[in-house]
Formats: structure tokens, C-alpha cells, sequence
């Protein structure tokens, strides 16, 4: 029996359940094959006489022994370490709102909401974006209410009437002479921070540690620009979300490592198991890349994606047949095929609960056939999508659970292991392996900050 024939036999069996006592079991024997097959699928560099894959952006190698224990228990469900996450992560942080040209006419805008802090995005009568805190001045009421729409001339407050201009300047408040000596320029919409870089719309609440978007992210700028990436427009239904009972780094810590692949994901493993490889760079950055087409696919979705999906001569040619995902700290994926371009991201609500938002686009002067393969593309993402939801969920229930230790992490996870690294960095209170009171919390980072910041400057 060939080897390939083997080792398909194994996925199969890997993948056909047996019920103990109301819980999914795998056969112990199945298993064994499939790690096997991994491993052997991690290590082959060529596939069917083609030349070996080239990544061409700098990363980190994986070290010959490294600590690969997770983050603490813990932290996946501590109220006070949510509180410094949300304050010194995610709105010190840079997010993507979305892309320029989900905005394209003046007037056009889009909101983005993040713990607490509501954000409105514009484009202006004079074709400038900008960013300002969707809070009127007045009483704080929303200056727009929705995900995203059209003012046709200004910005009018839904509770008392005052009007701003396009560009956030107060044009005027309802009844003006029940204000005294009220100075308007004083009064117009707080900006947010926002920085455009490949056509997405970047954006933070608080100034934070990371640089300008295009410096943070300028290792991924060729590919993004092979891509075209600043010419993408939104399909016709672009956003989706959904709602998972789970805290947000157990969503992060599942797509921060493709070891899984091959057993959580029939249809990536069809479609590019063979060639997947994650890549780790500084400053908590990831990304993976995997070529398709060597073989014809067995599942429905894959083999009619495979026979649709046409080279681009435009891209190059490591990019042809690629699909490649690039992360952006803390929470942000982007990830691009030959047909379309998705970013999504995960936005906590509390510590158990998270939104997992994202929106997808298209090439401009899309033919019918790449709209047919983006359709395929996209079916395979939601059917990825639903397997890692179920993954975070089986790995954040077993962090309050007596029998959990810690994670034991292959060479294969090290991209998470990288993640959590920077997550130290910035909150070093989650070196304790035991919890600290979360009366203490704060206080014991702030302590351990000081002592990072005076070991580094002596």
C-alpha cells in the first residue's frame, strides 16, 4: 500500500468519532498515524517536482529548547487582568476599522466600538478620512448609529439636534442662545488616532508602544502590495460576526498555530496540508503561507476551488497559488488568496466572552469565474471558522479546571508560544504561574514594569 494511501486511511479514521459516555473520542491507534503524517507533511519541502517554497519575509527560527508552557490558567478568566488588557493592550494598540474604500464617496462613513470607547470613521467633503470618538459633545449621545451609512451634508445628533461638519468641527447647537457665551470651536468632535496603510484603516484610542503602521508592518508591505491591496473594494455583504462564550486569547491561541490542521480541518488540509508552514517575527508578529494546486482536492468544496481558481500573472509567482495570513498584534488577522482579502479580529467583551468580527474584499474587475472561486474560498473559511470556534471553546472551559496544568507546546506552536511572549512583555504579571489577589493585580505589574524598565537601563 503506498504511503500516501496510508496515510489518507489514517486522516479518515482520525476523523470517524466514537461516543463514550456522551464525549468525542479518537482512537488512541489513528492518532498515533496522523502526528506521523504530520510530521512527515511539515517536512517536505517539495512537492510534485516543484521548486521549494520562499518566503521571503524575515522571521525568527525556532530555538533548539525553549520554555513551552502557556500562559497561566488564570489569565483566561481574571477580571482585574481583563481590566489592564483592556487598558493597556487593546486601546494602546493599533485596530483595523476597516479599508478606505468601504468608505469612498464624502459623507460615507463606518463605526468601530471597542470596550467601552465608540469610534466613527468619515470621509470628508474635502476626500479626507478621519477618525473621531462617536460621542456627541453635548450629552455623549452616538453622532451616528449603525455599522456604517451616509451623511449627506454634516453629522446631526439623534438627541438634541447639534450638527457637525464632515470634518468633526461643531456647526451649531440646537437653541445656541440657552448656552451663554458658548466658544463652538471648543466643541467639536474628539479625534481618534488613525493612520491609513495599504488601504486599511488603522486606529487607536490611547498613543501606545507600537510605531506607525507602516513601520510596524513594513515587512509585510510587498506582499500587500503585490496583492493591490490599497485598490480592494467590499464584497457585497462584507461584515460578519459572531458571539463565542470564551476568553479572547483562547480565540487567539487556536489560530496562532497550524500543528492542528490536519486533525480540526479537513478541508485546509485537502486544500494546502502539505505545504503549510507558520512563520514567527519580532514584536509578536505571525504569519503562515501555503500553496495550493498540487493536488486535485477530495472534498467537494476544495476540488471544485482547486479546478476554479486561476493563476493571477499579475502577482508573483510565489503568490499565484497562495494562501497567506499575516498577524498583527494583539488581536488581527489579514489574511489574502488569489480571489479575495478578509481581515478579522478578535474584540473582547468581558473575560469570558468574545466577539469575532471581520469583513471581506474583492479584486476591482472581478470575472465571473474569480467571483465563483471567491464563493469557494469563502465556504472553506466558514467551515474552518466554525472548527476553530469549537477548539476555543474546549480550550477555555478546561482553564478552570483542577485537572488543568499548563500546555505543553510542540515546535510546531511556537508562533503561540511568540504571542504570548509579547503578552509578558507588556504585562508581566502574567509570569505568576499562580494567581496573584486581584485586589493586588494592578499594583504587582506596575512593580514588575519598574523592574523590567530598570534592568533594561542598567
Amino acid at each position: 500500500m503506498p504511503p500516501s494511501t496510508k496515510r489518507n486511511i489514517a486522516l479518515a479514521q482520525v476523523r470517524r468519532p466514537c461516543q463514550a459516555k456522551g464525549k468525542l473520542m479518537v482512537e488512541v491507534y489513528a492518532l498515533r498515524e496522523l502526528q506521523y503524517a504530520r510530521l512527515m507533511l511539515r517536512a517536505q519541502v517539495r512537492t510534485r517536482g516543484r521548486p521549494a517554497m520562499t518566503f521571503e519575509i524575515a522571521h525568527k527560527p525556532i530555538p533548539n529548547t525553549w520554555d513551552r508552557r502557556g500562559l497561566p490558567g488564570w489569565s483566561y478568566h481574571s477580571q482585574a487582568l481583563f481590566d489592564l488588557e483592556r487598558s493597556e493592550l487593546f486601546l494602546k494598540h493599533w485596530q483595523i476599522a476597516g479599508h478606505v474604500n468601504d468608505i469612498p464617496a464624502p459623507g460615507d462613513w463606518l463605526t468601530f466600538d471597542l470596550l467601552g470607547e465608540r469610534a466613527v470613521v468619515i470621509r470628508g467633503r474635502d476626500g479626507v478620512v478621519r477618525a473621531f470618538h462617536n460621542l456627541c459633545r453635548h450629552r455623549g449621545a452616538r453622532v451616528v448609529d449603525g455599522a456604517q451609512g451616509h451623511c449627506k451634508g454634516a453629522m446631526v445628533c439623534p438627541f438634541h439636534g447639534w450638527v457637525y461638519d464632515l470634518d468633526g468641527t461643531l456647526r451649531g447647537a440646537a437653541r445656541p442662545e440657552t448656552f451663554g457665551d458658548m466658544d463652538r470651536s471648543q466643541f467639536g468632535l474628539k479625534p481618534v488616532e488613525l493612520e491609513i496603510w495599504q488601504g486599511f484603516l488603522f486606529l487607536r484610542f490611547h498613543p501606545g508602544p507600537q510605531p506607525a503602521v507602516a513601520d510596524y508592518l513594513g515587512a509585510y508591505a510587498p506582499d500587500f502590495t503585490a496583492f493591490r491591496s490599497g485598490g480592494l473594494l467590499p464584497v457585497k455583504l462584507p461584515d460578519w460576526a459572531t458571539l463565542l462564550p470564551v476568553n479572547w486569547k483562547s480565540v487567539r491561541d487556536v489560530d496562532n498555530e497550524g500543528y492542528h490542521v490536519a486533525m480540526a480541518h479537513p478541508a485546509l488540509q485537502d486544500l494546502y496540508g502539505r505545504t503549510y508552514r507558520d512563520y514567527v517575527h519580532d514584536d509578536g508578529l505571525a504569519s503562515s503561507y501555503a500553496e495550493f494546486g498540487d493536488q486535485p482536492g477530495r472534498l467537494w468544496s476544495v476540488r471544485h476551488y482547486v479546478k476554479t481558481s486561476q493563476p493571477k500573472d499579475w502577482l508573483p509567482p510565489r503568490l499565484q497559488r497562495a494562501w497567506t495570513y499575516y498577524g498583527v498584534f494583539p488581536n488581527t488577522v489579514i489574511a489574502f488568496t488569489p480571489e479575495s482579502v478578509l481581515f478579522y479580529q478578535e474584540l473582547p467583551v468581558s473575560p469570558g466572552q468574545t466577539r469575532l468580527a471581520g469583513r471581506i474584499y474583492r479584486q476591482p474587475h472581478e470575472t465571473r469565474q474569480d467571483r465563483l472561486a471567491r464563493y469557494l474560498a469563502c465556504r472553506i473559511d466558514r467551515e474552518t471558522s466554525g472548527e476553530d470556534q469549537q477548539l476555543s471553546i474546549w480550550s477555555n472551559e478546561s482553564m478552570k479546571s483542577s485537572a488543568f496544568e499548563d500546555f505543553h507546546l510542540s515546535d510546531l506552536e511556537y508562533g503561540l508560544r511568540n504571542h504570548h511572549d509579547q503578552l509578558r512583555r507588556l504585562l508581566p504579571v502574567l509570569t505568576r504561574r499562580e494567581a496573584p489577589p486581584e485586589t493586588d493585580l494592578a499594583r504587582l505589574n506596575e512593580e514588575l514594569l519598574r523592574d523590567q524598565t530598570e534592568i533594561r537601563s542598567s
